[in-house]
């Protein structure tokens, strides 16, 4: 399993053939190679502020981004950036700085059916009014903060 603190169990099925994505706009675009077949959750306050609902994200071994021009990069905390298209706005990743593992987001990419949740975090923090039914692992604030201390990162 791959989670936000790069951690990749050997042997994690992979597909085999790229994804692609865009924003609403079309300015910018993005192939992931590599990609997780699963969708990484997160219902942390600040993910749910940016995009409305839960952060969907997928992780792949490389990227390639076209249109770099058009992205902004907003420092959302010590250790987190966000990316954006300046001009239409469509949120595009999620960057875990101290490691740099980038969580694209899903609904940018046009993928096979049959993706599965790989986990969802922060549920602690995830407003009433929406569930996911898909069973998945699901790990509070604390635990996934606990996580991250076990990697050696640290929070002030």
């Amino acid at each position: 399993m791959t989670d936000i603190f790069g951690d990749d169990e050997a042997g994690e099925e992979r597909l085999s053939d790229p994804i692609h994505g865009r924003c609403l706009c079309g300015a910018v675009s993005i192939t992931l190679e590599g990609t997780l077949p699963k969708v990484d959750i997160c219902h942390c306050e600040m993910c749910v502020r940016w995009s409305g609902t839960f952060l969907g994200g997928l992780s792949g071994t490389s990227a390639t981004i076209t249109g770099e021009e058009s992205v902004s990069i907003y420092q959302s905390s010590d250790w987190a950036q966000r990316a954006f298209c300046k001009n239409c706005g469509t949120k595009l990743w999620y960057c875990f700085t101290p490691n740099g593992h980038t969580s694209y987001l899903a609904g940018l990419f046009d993928v096979p059916d049959g993706l599965g949740i790989l986990q969802q975090i922060f549920v602690d923090e995830k407003p009433d009014w929406y569930d996911l039914v898909q069973k998945s692992p699901m790990k509070t604030g604390p635990e996934i903060i606990a996580e991250a201390e076990a990697a050696g990162f640290t929070f002030d």
